[in-house]
């Protein structure tokens, strides 16, 4: 793979965005290589968990403008039907996004437009302190259309979403922990460690209760209270595995 990474240690699959000299910016053979990375993540039973980061000095600045924004702006309606279920970054933001396992984002940089959209749509996030988030869509006429609007608005709140929607600013590291956008703040040099060591604490859980648990939270937003609750219990006790970490004994 040219555009991508993918490498596996200790049970984590470790993907790197791999065009730095474009920021990693998604570009049609980057998303195709992902989508083939995410199936063998999901298929390959000594993977508990992946970490995903940038190449360089950015963690991606979304959609490559020079060759993928001009397929959008000149698409038909049945286009872009036909793309509903082919999100960025391989699907993970649309149509690969119930992914049993958990996805880590270490933010190495600039986390910008689809970037953002793809940081947002990996079940915790980790920032180095020179990252920097924003919804960039604004300034070439379109907004996010990868989840990034219904993730902020889950994460973060209305408030939340609409100052950064609207406004299209950039917010760095220390403010997007303020804003729960992500889970820690670390130096540059720490950033993979740490990501590790979230990825170690899930490692050291119950695959079969870090699946259901993720399917359970992902099926609750939106539920009436009422709704949620029998759905989590139901969850809860029937997740039961036989053997820690899957089925065979460590």
């Amino acid at each position: 793979m040219k555009t991508v990474i993918y490498e596996k240690e200790n049970h984590i699959a470790y993907i790197y965005l791999n065009r730095s000299e474009n920021m990693n910016a998604i570009n049609e053979e980057m998303n195709n290589e992902l989508e083939k990375i995410w199936d063998d993540f999901e298929q390959d039973d000594s993977l508990y968990a992946a970490i995903v980061t940038g190449k360089g000095k950015a963690f991606c600045a979304g959609l490559d403008l020079k060759t993928e924004l001009p397929c959008w702006k000149n698409a038909s309606a049945n286009d872009i039907r036909s793309k509903i279920n082919k999100g960025l970054g391989g699907g993970v933001t649309r149509g690969r996004h119930r992914l049993s396992k958990p996805v880590i984002a270490a933010v190495n940089g600039a986390a910008v437009a689809g970037g953002f959209e793809l940081a947002l749509a990996c079940d915790i996030r980790i920032a180095s302190q020179e990252a920097v988030f924003g919804v960039f869509e604004m300034k070439h006429g379109i907004h996010q259309g990868d989840g990034g609007i219904v993730r902020l608005l889950s994460i973060a709140g209305l408030g939340v979403t609409m100052d950064l929607t609207l406004t299209g600013r950039k917010i760095n590291a220390d403010e997007a922990l303020r804003l729960n956008l992500v889970s820690e703040v670390v130096t540059h040099d720490m950033l993979m460690g740490t990501a590790e060591k979230y990825a170690s604490m899930i490692i050291g859980n119950d695959r079969g209760a870090v699946s259901s648990a993720k399917e359970t939270i992902l099926d609750s937003i939106g539920q009436r209270l009422d709704d949620a609750l029998k759905l989590e219990m139901f969850n809860a006790y029937s997740c039961f595995s036989k053997h820690k970490n899957g089925g065979e004994d460590d």
